[in-house]
């Protein structure tokens, strides 16, 4: 059974275990990983300033995001920044083959954001290949490219909406979770 709570102090290390993984995996790959980022991540765990959350498994942690209550000025715009939303930050998972734990994440996202009066969820990646799987596959809208601090910076939104299928996918050890 799947579980997506807030993180505290206690998860560090198995958010920690949970990105090593997910550094292994995508080093056999030939893909960059988080280096000392994905321990900072973990350390964001129970402190106030980083909403950190967890999607647990049987104890364990399976994968992990940031959900901040507003969307960043560097990348929205004063009308997007009017309307209610959350971002979605820092979104990492366990290598889990055919799972989607990062759509499965991210669709609890735009369920939690409905259920609490928000109006969209804002979402950014420096990395196209997470933006083209963003865009294609989770259904996320492309609002612009933009440099940050000297590297392109994909900027995401998708109106929030209250997803009841979650509850089925969360009772459950497996799954193939569908797109959009």
């Amino acid at each position: 059974m799947f579980e997506m709570r807030v993180a505290g102090e206690g998860d560090r290390d198995g958010i920690a275990a949970m990105i090593r993984r997910r550094d292994a995996w995508l080093s056999a790959r030939g893909w960059p990983g988080f280096g000392d980022g994905g321990e900072a991540l973990a350390a964001q765990a129970g402190d106030v300033d980083f909403p950190v959350w967890v999607l647990v498994r049987d104890q364990e942690v399976m994968g992990c995001t940031t959900l901040f209550g507003e969307v960043p000025e560097w990348c929205f715009t004063e009308d997007e920044r009017s309307e209610p939303a959350v971002f979605m930050a820092s979104t990492v998972t366990a290598p889990s083959e055919g799972l989607r734990l990062g759509s499965l994440i991210a669709f609890w996202a735009l369920d939690h954001a409905a259920e609490t009066g928000r109006r969209w969820v804002g979402r950014a990646t420096f990395e196209a290949p997470l933006m083209r799987y963003y865009r294609d596959v989770q259904g996320w809208d492309l609002l612009r490219e933009l440099d940050r601090r000297g590297r392109s910076a994909f900027i995401m939104a998708r109106r929030a909406e209250r997803r009841p299928e979650l509850a089925k996918l969360f009772e459950t050890t497996s799954f193939a979770l569908g797109v959009r």
